[in-house]
């Protein structure tokens, strides 16, 4: 029996592994149509947002991203992309190649306020806000987080009170907020006499603010606030309709930190290739450090571990697309991604030694901003006992 000869593909520093080659024509083309527009209209800007500590342009880059049908595009209807989980996963990397920040903007808007509307809203609440926040002319925020009330949501206190006439009065904190301060409306969660339930809050109700959160050493390219509700007047029909307790909001962390496992690779992979294009051209002792056996060693270690985790990310999204992926297979991803990509940024620091602390390099940017990543939507520690769980069959978490 003979066998077909084929030529051998030349190596790609880039795709060392031929990943590219398991995806599809459509996959590919929503990969390169967001990664155009981060080169395009992000790159150029992103070092002096960062440094300036804001993201100026944020309701038009919203508008912008809903054109391109990145605002929620993982769900069907209501001007929706309807997505696949991979697209979807492949978008997220391509932005947090960009900056972690803009990738945020995308995840909350999309996996966190428009997911919680679309998966537990009532068909009022979906036709209000959906259409709009998928154009991007209506920027949602998701209130779970409160300040003495992180990885124990069970224990806010945020609380919403029925009145006798069927209205809703919301009081409450909650913080580290990302696009809190340019919401439109605000996906809040609060303590009810029937347990957690959600709410769809217009922010321009009376009682309502959301100051913004300055001086972060991290995500600084993002709008980061609190949420302030005091006495919050809201309608009977704001509430979502069918779901009580942590189911709700832990549905919605689940979508989130699902793109995350793929946009860690993102940003791992900016600073792999600005590390290896350094290593390149910069000379020491009369050659160039790419030359030598420790840089290669370093350099070899960084694209082993990042591409170990892409093929991590696409075997998850592929499992999602399937509808086949448990919570605990999200946490493998989020954990091992976000982890490997923080250790390749500090390996790329050293390579380009005193050049990486500049913004005129993205290294130290994404470090900072992955310090951010590690802890939101579940710490390492809530991710190792999610998976110790699973392992053993005991709860760990008290």
């Amino acid at each position: 029996m003979s066998r077909a000869t084929t030529s051998t593909p030349p190596f790609d520093p880039r795709d060392p592994l031929g990943v590219d080659d398991l995806l599809d024509h459509e996959e590919l083309a929503v990969r390169d149509t967001v990664r155009r527009w981060c080169a395009d209209r992000v790159a150029p800007h992103i070092a002096d947002w960062f440094e300036r500590g804001e993201l100026p342009e944020i309701r038009e880059l919203a508008r912008e991203l809903g054109g391109i049908g990145a605002l929620g595009m993982h769900l069907e209807g209501y001007g929706c992309a309807g997505a696949s989980a991979v697209q979807y996963g492949l978008a997220c990397l391509e932005l947090e190649a960009c900056d972690s920040g803009i990738r945020s903007l995308v995840s909350v808007q999309g996996s966190l306020a428009m997911y919680a509307i679309h998966r537990w809203g009532s068909e009022e609440q979906k036709q209000q806000w959906l259409p709009r926040m998928a154009s991007g002319e209506v920027i949602g925020c998701f209130g779970l987080t409160e300040p003495d009330h992180g990885s124990d949501p069970a224990s806010m206190r945020t609380r919403a009170k029925r009145e006798p006439g069927g209205d809703w009065v919301l009081d409450g904190r909650k913080t580290w907020i990302t696009n809190g301060s340019v919401a439109g409306v605000a996906v809040v969660w609060a303590q009810t006499d029937d347990g957690i339930r959600g709410f769809a809050v217009p922010t321009d109700t009376p009682g309502f603010s959301a100051p913004e959160i300055k001086h972060k050493a991290s995500l600084r390219a993002s709008v980061t606030s609190e949420l302030v509700m005091d006495g919050v007047r809201l309608p009977a029909d704001a509430v979502f309709p069918e779901v009580t307790g942590l189911r709700g909001p832990l549905s919605c962390l689940n979508q989130a930190r699902y793109g995350i496992v793929w946009g860690a690779v993102g940003a791992g992979r900016d600073c792999l290739e600005t590390a290896i294009d350094y290593a390149k051209t910069r000379e020491q002792f009369g050659r160039p450090i790419g030359g030598f056996q420790l840089t290669q060693a370093k350099l070899a270690d960084m694209s082993l571990e990042l591409n170990k985790s892409l093929l991590l990310a696409l075997h998850l999204g592929r499992r999602v697309d399937a509808g086949r992926v448990r919570p605990e297979q999200i946490s493998y991803g989020k954990l091992n991604n976000v982890r490997e990509a923080i250790q390749i940024a500090r390996t790329a620091r050293t390579i380009l030694g005193a050049n990486g602390i500049s913004h005129e390099y993205p290294v130290m940017r994404h470090a900072a901003n992955l310090e951010s990543v590690l802890t939101y939507e579940g710490t390492v520690e809530m991710h190792q006992l999610v998976i110790g769980k699973a392992l053993t069959g005991q709860d760990a978490f008290h």
